[in-house]
Order: C-alpha cells, then sequence, then structure tokens
C-alpha cells in the first residue's frame, strides 16, 4: 500500500533583515515532517546565505532558473517557475517585504520567487516584515487589502522592536508561531480555490445581517454590566462583506469605531435593544452573522439612580437575556447562519457543541484572552465537513478569509 507523502512547502524568502528568522522556520519545519524547498531573491542572498537554507532543507536552494534546471521537483525542462510552484501544497514568503508585497499584489513576475507566486495553484501564505511606517503607509496597506482579496493569508505581522531602532507593526512573527500556523494550516488542509477579486462583487444583491461590539446592561443611573468586546472583529466582517458588494447592515454595540461606509448601521445599547435591531431588519437577510458579544444576563431590576454606598452587600438578581442567534436560527424559514463563539477553555469542545445546539451551518470560534480587543486574532471554523484553521492574522484578512468559506457554503445552499 503506496504510504501518503509528506507536505512540502516552498519557503520564500526575500531581502529584509527577518530573513535570519527563516533559517529558524525552516529547521521547525523539517521537524515537523515537512519537506521544505527555499527559493531566495537576488536581495535575500546579501541577508542569509543560501549555503545556510541548503543545509537545513537538505535541498540546493532557488535563487535563478539555472539553479532550478536539473532540479526533478521542478519538471527538470527549465521551467523552474512552474516546476517548483506544482511540487508545493503551499508556497510561504517569510520575511515578505514591502516591495515583494507590492510585486504580489500586482502581478510582477521580474525574478524566479515572483513568477513562481504568479504561476502557483497552490495556497498562498504572506509573512510581512518591515519598518512600521512602510506598513501603516495607505499603498501597503491597499496591497495587503489586494492580497487578501486574491486569496492569499497574511500571517501577522506583529508590534515590536525594530532593526531600525523605532517600536511598532511591521516586525515578522516570530519563527515559532509562524511554524505552528503553518503546520496546523497544513494538517487542516483548507480549500486552495481563492475568493475571486472583489470587482467581481461575488455577494451582489446578497442581504447580510452582522451584530457587532459589546452589549451593556445598566444597573443603575451610572453602573452597568458589560464586557471587553471593541467590535473590530463585527467591523471587519462587515467591511468584508461590502467590498464583495453585499447589502450589509450593522447592528452594533457602543464601540469606539468608525462606521463602515456603505453599511446602514443600527446603534444600540443593550441586548434587548440588539434583539429588538435584529427582528426589525431579519425580513430583508439571506445572511446573518452573530459576532456580537450579547451579555447572558441583565439586571432584574435597574435603578433609575445612582445606587448610594452602603454599609453591607449589594445584591443584585439577574435575568438571562433572549439568545438571539438561537432565535433567528430556529425561524421556520431562517437565513444562512453564522455565529462566533468566544472561550476561555476547551474550545473545540465547547465550540462543536455550541454549533450543535444552535442547529447552525458554520460557527468561527476563539480563544477570548487572545481575541477580545486585539487587532489580531486566530480562528477555528466549525461545519459540517470538519474544523477549517484560519491561522493567526489581521482581523480584516481573518473577515475577508471567513467570507470566502461563507461564499462557498452559502452557494452550496444551507447545509443543516
Amino acid at each position: 500500500m503506496e504510504q501518503p507523502r509528506s507536505k512540502r512547502i516552498l519557503l520564500g524568502i526575500t531581502g529584509g533583515i527577518a530573513a535570519y528568522k527563516t533559517a529558524e522556520l525552516a529547521r521547525l519545519l523539517a521537524k515537523q515532517g515537512i519537506e521544505v524547498q527555499a527559493a531566495m531573491t537576488g536581495a535575500a542572498v546579501q541577508f542569509i546565505a543560501p549555503l545556510t537554507m541548503q543545509a537545513l532543507t537538505g535541498r540546493p536552494v532557488l535563487v535563478n532558473q539555472r539553479d532550478a534546471v536539473d532540479q526533478p521537483d521542478t519538471g527538470g525542462n527549465g521551467m523552474a517557475h512552474i516546476g517548483a510552484s506544482r511540487a508545493a501544497d503551499a508556497i510561504v514568503i517569510a520575511p515578505a517585504t514591502a516591495n515583494f508585497i507590492a510585486k504580489l499584489a500586482h502581478g510582477l513576475a521580474d525574478d524566479l520567487l515572483s513568477a513562481l507566486c504568479l504561476a502557483r495553484d497552490c495556497p498562498l501564505l504572506v509573512a510581512p516584515a518591515m519598518n512600521r511606517q512602510m506598513w501603516e503607509n495607505p499603498a501597503t496597506q491597499r496591497n495587503i487589502a489586494q492580497l487578501n482579496a486574491d486569496g492569499a493569508i497574511v500571517l501577522g505581522p506583529c508590534s515590536g522592536a525594530q532593526a531600525c531602532g523605532e517600536e511598532g507593526m511591521g516586525r515578522m512573527l516570530e519563527a515559532e508561531e509562524l511554524a505552528r500556523n503553518i503546520v496546523k494550516f497544513l494538517a487542516s488542509s483548507p480549500p486552495a480555490t481563492p475568493l475571486p477579486h472583489p470587482r467581481e462583487r461575488e455577494l451582489e444583491g446578497v442581504r447580510i445581517l452582522v451584530t457587532a461590539g459589546p452589549t451593556y446592561e445598566a444597573i443603575d443611573a451610572v453602573r452597568g454590566i458589560t464586557n471587553r468586546s471593541s467590535g473590530k472583529m463585527g467591523y471587519a466582517v462587515a467591511q468584508a462583506a461590502l467590498e464583495l458588494g453585499a447589502e450589509v447592515t450593522l447592528v452594533s454595540g457602543q464601540t469606539a469605531l468608525s462606521k463602515p461606509q456603505g453599511a446602514r448601521v443600527a446603534d444600540v445599547t443593550s441586548a434587548a435593544e440588539m434583539f429588538g435591531a435584529v427582528k426589525q431588519y431579519l425580513a430583508d437577510t439571506d445572511i446573518f452573522i452573530g459576532v456580537a458579544a450579547v451579555a447572558d444576563y441583565r439586571v432584574a431590576q435597574p435603578s433609575e439612580q445612582k445606587i448610594k454606598k452602603g454599609g453591607g452587600n449589594l445584591t443584585l438578581e439577574l435575568l438571562p437575556n433572549p439568545d438571539i442567534l438561537a432565535y433567528v436560527a430556529g425561524l421556520p424559514q431562517p437565513p444562512f447562519c453564522v455565529g462566533f463563539a468566544a472561550e476561555s477553555e476547551n474550545l473545540r469542545e465547547q465550540a462543536a457543541a455550541k454549533r450543535k445546539a444552535k442547529k447552525i451551518p458554520l460557527l468561527a470560534a476563539n480563544l477570548a484572552q487572545q481575541a477580545i480587543g486585539a487587532d489580531e486574532g486566530e480562528l477555528i471554523l466549525f461545519d459540517d465537513t470538519g474544523e477549517h484553521l484560519l491561522p493567526r492574522a489581521d482581523k480584516h484578512a481573518l473577515a475577508r478569509a471567513l467570507l470566502r468559506h461563507i461564499v462557498k457554503l452559502y452557494r452550496q445552499g444551507k447545509p443543516r
């Protein structure tokens, strides 16, 4: 019986100081039994020697067409930009400089590595690494948005000390975190087919209702029960849906975020107000995505005046709030429902149980302590076919990846 082959990645290295981390990344991946074929740009070899990568991977490094002529995994026909990509389960670019990201976004192929990326038929994972001002530049952000829209997965960056002496976003993720995300990605075997470009507006005419942010349950005139949700994930989901041409209604708890341009927004405070707004817009909804962190309980008798401090204990009676997701999913003809679960422990078990209890086709889960209020996160999607990992990335990238999965399931019907 033929044994299944090992997973293979093509590890692309571009010309940034973070290239030194890629040597450790290659070692960690090889330790996990993953076959690594390194490919370097001309600038990358100024930072790390190809011989180092060859020693760590056990394979000659690809720098130009001549290097690959006799390599069996590249076809041996002088077409390394075709053969090498066909032999890989994924292409990982680490570090990905601002310049190389611009090449990827615009389809340039002026060296072997960029040609490999353009000719690929496998997933592309990109680990940005650059100065904070380069990362924050609108041109870079447009290019990152384009990569996300084209189906690439952006891993990081993170915030920290940079080689230039400054500190901020743009630092490449550490090798251990990159390796962990890559291994999880390969193990989950996510679909490799990229989402069509947003100009195709795949969700044109589809009406999507998104809830986002926290709810606030008053105790008295100045105090209340709430949570640390920032609303960033829900707003990113609304923005990703708008990019695909959907008609978006956003029901939002109190946040400090700018409203997504083009969305109809209903501002609410309490869970009861959010429930009322959801019911108001449900008739015009094809897809419901419940991202909001809705309070499970409310105070039975909130005081209209500030409760004065006394000498003894204060007891509050709490009543359960309506379960908005369960209500929507339980309708005779529900929209396609997507739920979110933020757990503090036993993530997989609790998320799978929640999806089953709510009877919804798709649930996105994360660890609350890693996600709430953060600009980045990691999601595990649960559907009828199993689990699908969305590796750690900024929330806009996660939202676009989530929408790709939603589009796929929605077009198939409404699995129950």
